[in-house]
């Protein structure tokens, strides 16, 4: 069957309808029929209703119980009769319960493709190849305990719309896109990491659910709630799309708040070897034979403050001044002079540049990490177990920006830092690094013999620091809030959108020029400014003489 059961078919020719994420809605390429969002949605819990009832049909056949651990609260089915004295998932007791009942049970499985004793081998395989490692040599002397179960999770596939933005702050951005595929766990107990660690899974053996798949298994009973289930959904998407997301806005630390509420989600059952014995927890995936493992430590990342990288930067920056200093022969005091006129101007600037990071504290998280095996999936042939030569991808739908352009909402790609921007920004800052020089260049006929570079002294004391804050920062800050748009057309063309712009000046605008300029006081420090300037273009153009 593959992934055709998730299909959404046109309704005039029956051919599989593909997701348009400019038009949201699924399109057919055969006769161009539409089918929207909840006509999708509706399609399929048709199917869904027809699959129930072909399991309550079925379930008579299969006598299933359910444990409830103890300790962990683990629901697990397995068949009437087998043994069970421990829980795979916390190592306590396992207490028989009453019947299952099939609405409780998945619509789709995979079935497993390797055995216990393959998948053991699986795991041997990892142990050898990581021999150094504390968690080779402890899952080592636990790998008996490795047991086979089918695992709940939600198959999540359909349209998404995300709002994203830079974590040090600048304007949100939406955009939508599709999920093809994606498997969420639906277990508490479990942990979520070392799942994801051992995925992806091959979906052209994804099987409508049958009681048959079952014999001789145990099976996990889904306990996360819808609202726990919908946060992991969001959370996965989110992760997802974050490296797009990355590389559109230019930076790694960006927000993805994903929205999956209009995306097609179905129960299915997952094949995967578990061992949890204390801190050792390895999960083996019952279909490829991919091994993941879990570090028995925790590792800590440590989070600076924004104040604490400006001092540290200064520091640093600092100490290599002085020991260049030093190296070109300068004497100590001299040295220290200059340093610390240059740690001035350089602490100014970096306390602004991070300035726009004020949310970040200091902490410290803790995470832990996943070892995972290499190689292809395993495929079995006719002597036995073999890599397969092709790896399998997941597969991610680069997702479409959307801005409302005049009054309307269009998809479009956003550009932000491109060369004619950088070649404008710098342009311009050394113009105003330059000012002064240039126009006495203007006035004394591009005479460089009679340039007196000391007259602009005062105007380079207050552009050096100046311009590489507007450079690092305000500059940027431009970048980032007015990107370059380009239109996306319905043929796929792109056209570059130039916003209308009229200069106009106002009366309160004109009023508060005119004050500035001739009420006293503050026309003092106008004037006296534009007379300094000019005084020190004349200066520079014709020296002190």
């Amino acid at each position: 069957m593959g992934a055709d059961f998730a299909d959404v078919h046109c309704p005039s020719c029956g051919a599989p309808a593909k997701y348009n994420i400019v038009e949201h809605e699924y399109c057919c390429g055969f006769c161009g029929g539409r089918v929207g969002i909840k006509d999708a949605i509706a399609q399929k819990q048709g199917f869904r209703s027809l699959h129930q009832r072909k399991i309550q049909e079925s379930a008579g056949k299969f006598r299933l119980s359910r444990g409830t651990c103890t300790g962990c609260g683990a629901e697990i089915l397995f068949p009437e009769g087998e043994a069970m004295s421990n829980c795979a998932f916390c190592g306590r007791t396992l207490v028989r319960k009453e019947y299952i009942t099939s609405e409780e049970l998945p619509e789709l499985i995979v079935p497993f493709r390797i055995t216990e004793e393959e998948a053991r081998s699986c795991l041997e395989e990892w142990c050898g190849k990581n021999a150094s490692k504390a968690e080779a040599r402890h899952i080592r002397e636990h790998i008996g305990e490795l047991k086979g179960f089918y695992l709940p999770y939600e198959l999540v596939r359909g349209p998404v719309g995300c709002k994203v933005a830079r974590m040090d702050g600048g304007k949100p951005y939406t955009c939508s896109g599709y999920v093809d595929n994606v498997f969420v766990s639906c277990s508490k107990q479990l942990d979520n990491m070392l799942l994801d660690g051992m995925e992806p899974f091959e979906l052209s053996e994804l099987e409508a659910f049958d009681f048959a798949y079952t014999a001789g298994q145990r099976i996990k009973v889904a306990d996360v709630d819808e609202k726990e289930l919908l946060r992991r959904v969001n959370t996965e998407v989110a992760a997802d799309y974050a490296p797009t997301v990355r590389k559109t806005l230019e930076s790694k630390a960006v927000d993805v708040d994903a929205d999956c509420q209009d995306a097609l989600r179905m129960p299915v059952l997952l094949p995967v070897y578990y061992i949890c014995a204390g801190e050792n927890m390895a999960a083996v995936n019952g279909q490829t034979g991919r091994v993941s493992v879990r570090a028995e430590k925790e590792s800590h990342y440590y989070f600076i403050p924004w104040w604490a990288k400006a001092i540290l930067s200064t520091l640093l920056i600092s100490g290599l001044s002085f020991g260049a200093f030093r190296l070109f022969g300068m004497t100590s005091g001299e040295s220290l002079y200059l340093t610390g006129l240059l740690a001035l101007v350089w602490v100014i600037i970096v306390f602004c540049v991070y300035s726009d990071t004020v949310h970040n504290a200091f902490r410290v998280d803790s995470g832990r990490r996943i070892f995972q095996s290499s190689g292809h999936p395993l495929r079995r042939m006719a002597n036995g177990l073999v890599r397969d030569s092709h790896a399998i991808q997941k597969q991610v739908t680069p997702p479409v920006f959307f801005e409302k352009i005049e009054g309307t909402v269009r998809p479009v790609i956003l550009k932000f830092t491109s060369l004619p921007r950088l070649i404008h920004t710098v342009g311009l800052s050394l113009v105003v690094l330059f000012l002064p020089v240039i126009l006495a260049l203007l006035i004394n006929g591009f005479n460089f013999r009679q340039l007196e570079l000391g007259g602009s002294a005062v105007w380079f004391c207050i552009a050096v620091p100046l311009v590489p804050i507007y450079l690092l920062k305000f500059a940027r800050v431009e970048l980032y809030e007015h990107p370059w748009i380009y239109l996306l057309n319905p043929d796929g063309s792109k056209k570059k959108y130039r916003k209308k712009t009229g200069f106009k000046i106002d009366s309160d605008t004109l009023l508060g020029v005119l004050g500035v300029t001739f009420i006293p006081p503050g026309c003092l420090a106008v004037w006296f400014g534009i007379i300094s300037f000019i005084v020190m273009v004349y200066l520079t153009a014709f020296g002190f003489d």
